[in-house]
């Protein structure tokens, strides 16, 4: 299976990496630390991944959200699945905080935007590079 990204998802987000199945993404919001998971499969659906595929995402989900809670100040993490608009199947790692622009709501669909710097994703995929070691492949990070 050849694996392409969905172009909203790559529109939006900065590519950060890949781990065993999936690719990281960097949400560009700078406003809560955003991470999405794409696994390189063709399923749409979590339920229908194979018991492999399926315990190999949710150990990368728990790695990521484990990532987030230690690296940046969160009081909660969002965890979902959702695709409406995105039918490709990615996990959404969000670290909420108690004074971020839509706490106690939901960020799904806010307007709300900061952009990172460059400087900045680039010191979030080495800090993830850091933390997962070998397990993480960094990815070239796009200029401009």
């Amino acid at each position: 299976m050849t694996f392409t990204l969905d172009p909203r998802l790559a529109a939006d987000c900065h590519r950060l990496g890949e781990l065993a199945l999936s690719e990281v993404l960097l949400l560009d919001n700078a406003l809560v630390p955003w991470f999405i998971l794409v696994p390189r499969v063709a399923e749409t659906e979590l339920f229908r991944l194979d018991d492999g595929p399926r315990q190999q995402l949710f150990d990368e989900i728990t790695a990521v959200s484990a990532h987030v809670r230690e690296a940046f100040p969160v009081d909660k993490l969002n965890v979902a699945a959702i695709g409406n608009v995105v039918a490709q199947l990615h996990v959404h790692v969000v670290g909420r905080r108690r004074d971020d622009y839509a706490w106690p709501g939901v960020v799904w669909g806010r307007t709300e935007r900061t952009a990172y710097p460059a400087a900045t994703v680039a010191a979030i995929r080495d800090r993830l590079a850091r933390a997962f070691g070998s397990r993480f492949r960094a990815a070239a990070l796009a200029v401009g």
